[in-house]
């Protein structure tokens, strides 16, 4: 199923949350160093109670050594820097998602090194800067389970 990539991330209780709802999903989530927090920080526990031991958790140490991992796969990253919807795409099930910190969005070199067509976006109001993190890893996730009919899901 999907993987979900968070760069760098910087709150505890959002990677908490993308825990749980990759568990919920059957994503596995792929993290970036550095981190912001402690893996064994409480509020990343409390958030995402007791589902880290039903997700595939990955730690990389850059984005080099976790590209190689994902070879031949698609990638996608998302920005609000980015011009292409997210809800015109049609996502595959080996899929990855790639997710900046929550200050700061993924850094231009790496969002200039996926393609225009890669580069997807959440819609917002035009006076919007951002949506949470977590909410939109599950706004995209859910899109991209959905259209595979929520396979393997009851």
């Amino acid at each position: 199923m999907f993987d979900v990539v968070l760069f760098e991330p910087e709150i505890p209780p959002n990677t908490g949350n993308i825990i749980r709802l990759c568990a919920n999903c059957g994503s596995s989530l792929h993290l970036i160093h550095p981190l912001g927090f402690k893996l064994d920080d409480s509020k990343l526990k409390r958030a995402g109670l007791d589902y880290h031991e039903y997700t595939s958790i990955h730690l990389h140490t850059n984005w080099q050594t976790a590209l190689e991992s994902f070879k031949g796969r698609r990638l996608f990253a998302f920005s609000t820097r980015s011009q292409n919807s997210y809800a015109n795409i049609k996502f595959k099930p080996s899929d990855i998602f790639v997710f900046g910190p929550e200050s700061r969005g993924l850094p231009e070199n790496i969002l200039t090194s996926f393609t225009p067509e890669t580069r997807l976006r959440l819609p917002m109001l035009p006076h919007s800067r951002s949506i949470n993190l977590s909410n939109a890893v599950a706004i995209v996730l859910y899109e991209a389970w959905r259209q595979q009919g929520f396979s393997g899901g009851s």
